[in-house]
């Protein structure tokens, strides 16, 4: 199947502060800063995951004496780069103030796979400064809104002039089992599919089923429809209330192969975009705990919870080929 074109202006529709500000009313609290520092892009190129200077709401110590190097060093012996930025510090401080505590994300993406850096019973909250650049600075996913090349890959002509974003939204506990990723083609939505992949009993309920497939038609028709403006193939996250009788949008994202189509394909999606008669939108959510797509034993984004060497070293062997070589690598790494 083919993709709708997609250009660089197209994608810009989709950063945060271009969706926000019409769809505020229905969304989260937010609050964008921007622009942001240069040094602060830097941090987050640069190599290992360090605290910025003065983020971290502690008072300052040391346990160096006064004839040792104050500098942190990397392995090959040159002076690690010591970041701060006390503006932007402030502005966090700021938001967390007024929301009491905030989640971060970039333009386009979130540290979700960084979660397990935070308390697992409060994830991606952040009550400080440091907590919000500990996120970001462990999180592959935000790599993506690092520099124009990735943003526009794949775009049918050249990078647009883009600005980085930092977006700290208001944080509160939420319930996995209500979020919602919804596929809308040719200004019709296809279908609608779990995010939270693991298996939840009332979702299997045919009645509830039939209530969140009409809740959500009705708020993508009511709300979204009318004002969306941007190209008509896209998809969006939506978060129902307890009752399942209203939405809060979470986020917009491209009808392109960079958005995960979760329990679908793009080639069902297409399918569907064939069937000129479909009643509703179609609902997917996993079905048994034995589905393929469950992953209620396993934490989700698990390889960003163990160094990049074990990885490495794991590959193509078995556990006992795995242990020699990891010992063998630790008796390496202490030798003069």
């Amino acid at each position: 199947m083919s993709f709708p074109e997609i250009t660089a202006a197209d994608i810009l529709r989709f950063q945060f502060s271009s969706w926000y500000p019409i769809f505020s009313s229905l969304s989260i609290r937010s609050t964008i800063v921007r622009p942001l520092p240069q040094d602060f892009l830097d941090y987050l190129h640069s190599d290992g995951v360090h605290v910025p200077e003065g983020a971290d709401d502690l008072p300052a110590e040391t346990t160096l004496s006064d004839d040792e190097d104050g500098e942190d060093s990397d392995d090959e012996g040159e002076p690690q780069r010591r970041f701060a930025f006390p503006g932007l510090d402030a502005q966090i401080r700021a938001c967390i103030s007024n929301y009491g505590a905030v989640f971060p994300k970039l333009n386009f993406s979130s540290p979700q796979d960084a979660a397990w850096i935070l308390p697992a019973g409060s994830p991606l909250k952040c009550t400080s400064p440091a907590d919000v650049y500990m996120l970001l600075k462990s999180s592959d996913f935000v790599t993506h809104d690092l520099s124009a090349e990735s943003v526009f890959d794949g775009c049918s002509d050249g990078p647009c002039p883009y600005e980085l974003e930092l977006v700290l939204r208001k944080w509160y506990p939420v319930d996995r089992s209500r979020e919602l990723r919804c596929f809308v083609r040719q200004n019709t939505m296809l279908g609608i599919s779990q995010r939270d992949i693991n298996y939840y009993d009332y979702l299997n309920d045919e009645p509830t089923r039939a209530r969140i497939v009409s809740t959500v038609r009705d708020f993508w028709e009511t709300n979204i429809r009318p004002r969306w403006d941007a190209p008509e193939d896209y998809t969006f996250d939506l978060l129902l209330t307890r009752d399942l009788s209203r939405g809060h949008i979470l986020d917009f994202n491209p009808y392109a192969v960079r958005t995960d189509p979760l329990l679908f394909t793009y080639d069902e999606l297409h399918a569907l975009s064939l069937v000129s008669d479909r009643p509703a939108p179609e609902l997917r959510v996993i079905d048994s705990r034995a589905h393929p797509a469950a992953t209620s034993n396993a934490p989700a984004h698990q390889h960003n919870m163990i160094p990049f060497e074990a990885l490495s070293l794991s590959s193509g062997r078995d556990v006992q080929e795995f242990a020699d070589a990891w010992e063998e690598g630790i008796r390496q790494s202490v030798q003069p």
